[in-house]
């Protein structure tokens, strides 16, 4: 099957299900300017799949914003520097289970099932390459380089969203409901350690989610702080770049090796995590932040291949200070100097980080006010995530902001706490995207509840025309 054949096939399966369909919901109009229905903040694989859903519940009404440039969103060609995706590649996401939009069928169409067979793990450029034709062949409605500033909620429950970039079509957006896909860091932001921040010039280092200047580096000695699979991604990636030497510092005395997530991939703790009690959530996510995710094999075996290749384990940074042109890092086991420094540290999630939150921030719900762990397990950083509905709905710690909140929706990695391995992972899609399709659809059904129901009692359209 060619990739024309697999675009009509798509088109065919789609009819067969009545896609495309009249919407339901009731216009608005707005002395302001258009009303979208739902406006999506995001326009990586969250972002596309959640919009594909609402359109496949005949919600049409809706905009995709996306700050990067067309092809460039999500992590996939920026800051992603793996060689391959860490999901195993039998398992499907954003197709919503069409199988002619899934990944191996874009793949085989262009190179045959039996290279599928051959494949181990999907390649981090044909993943993109798949997002790419999943948009076009969807028709997808995404504007790229906008830039989401503020959400101002109105007291006419409409929200005004301030947008900028060279993409805007104006300065303002209206919409009912705004969806925040924005992946792993936009429920929140990366974290550099204040030892790294407050002590080095910002040449001096970068965290991983930045663009790194790597012509700079080659030849170089650059230090790696992180024990995640990220870590091992950069190692190798700026190995390959022709970095010298690459020295990745571990504050375990011994890597993990087990990854939560395998586990929860076929146990049914992805589809059913939303049933679980908050104290069985609480623990869960605990128990997964403990162990985080460990290298694959082969990303460790790719990056410790190289010569230039150090890793320490059992090795904090307990200082960090400028020298001479470069750091001198300050571990338990000894001082090493670096030219460059590469932060692998992760992120926070906590909605006062967000500053398109900052007016509503105040009232959101985190996990702290809902929920008090037992003496010893509390856990700071899953205690600043927001506590989120089953359907991904920022819910208010206070009745000042009830009003303000609805219509708000988190699709995010934030929504870890509260909606387990979910917007931000490619294993839980899946499941989520009809969630948060449900959440946000019953609450447009419930805004418009009397006149929805007013034109049902007063329907008198005549069907039997018999005798």
């Amino acid at each position: 099957m060619s990739l024309e054949a697999l675009n009509e096939r798509v088109k065919t399966d789609l009819s067969y299900l009545a896609y495309g369909g009249a919407d339901w919901v009731r216009p608005l109009e707005h002395s302001e300017g258009h009303v979208y229905d739902v406006v999506i903040v995001g326009g990586g694989q969250s972002g596309l799949g959640a919009a594909f859903g609402l359109l496949r519940e005949r919600i049409s009404n809706i905009l995709i914003i996306d700050e990067n440039s067309d092809g460039l969103e999500g992590p996939w060609e920026t800051y992603a520097r793996m060689v391959t995706l860490r999901t195993p590649k039998h398992l499907t996401s954003i197709d919503l289970g069409i199988p002619s939009l899934t990944f191996r069928s874009w793949w085989e169409a262009q190179k045959g099932a039996a290279a599928w067979d051959e494949v181990g793990k999907i390649p981090r450029g044909d993943w993109m390459n798949y997002l790419r034709w999943y948009r076009k062949i969807l028709k997808l409605p995404v504007i790229n380089e906008v830039l989401l500033k503020l959400i101002e909620p109105g007291e006419d429950g409409i929200y005004r969203l301030q947008i900028t970039g060279a993409g805007a079509p104006s300065r303002l957006l209206l919409a009912r409901k705004v969806v925040l896909a924005t992946g792993i860091q936009g429920g929140g932001e990366w974290h550099v350690p204040p030892m790294i921040a407050d002590h080095l010039p910002g040449h001096l280092y970068a965290h991983t989610s930045q663009t790194i200047d790597i012509a700079a580096l080659r030849g170089k000695r650059v230090a790696i702080l992180g024990g995640g699979a990220s870590a091992f991604d950069n190692a190798n990636f700026i190995l390959t770049e022709g970095v010298a030497e690459a020295h990745v510092f571990v504050r375990r005395e011994q890597l993990p090796g087990v990854n939560p997530i395998r586990q929860m991939e076929g146990s049914g703790m992805i589809e059913r995590f939303h049933a679980l009690a908050d104290e069985d959530k609480y623990a869960v996510i605990s128990h997964f932040f403990h162990y985080n995710q460990p290298p694959t094999n082969d990303t460790f075996a790719r990056a410790a291949a190289w010569p230039g290749f150090r890793l320490h384990l059992g090795s904090p940074w307990l200082s960090v200070a400028e020298s001479g042109e470069g750091a001198l890092v300050t571990t338990p086991k000894g001082e090493f100097s670096f030219d460059f420094l590469i932060v692998s540290t992760g992120l926070l999630s906590d909605p006062a980080l967000r500053p398109e939150l900052q007016q509503v921030e105040a009232h959101i719900a985190r996990w702290s006010d809902r929920y008090t762990a037992p003496a010893g397990a509390a856990n700071p950083l899953l205690d600043a995530h927001p506590y989120l509905s089953p359907g991904f709905a920022l819910q208010s710690r206070d009745e000042a902001g009830r009003k303000l909140l609805h219509g708000l929706f988190v699709f995010n990695y934030s929504a870890l706490a509260s909606c387990g391995l979910s917007a931000s992972a490619i294993s839980g899609l899946k499941n989520a995207i009809p969630k948060l399709v449900c959440g946000v659809a019953d609450q447009l059904f419930m805004d418009d509840r009397e006149q929805i129901l007013q034109a049902y009692y007063d329907y008198d359209e005549v069907e039997f025309t018999g005798s």
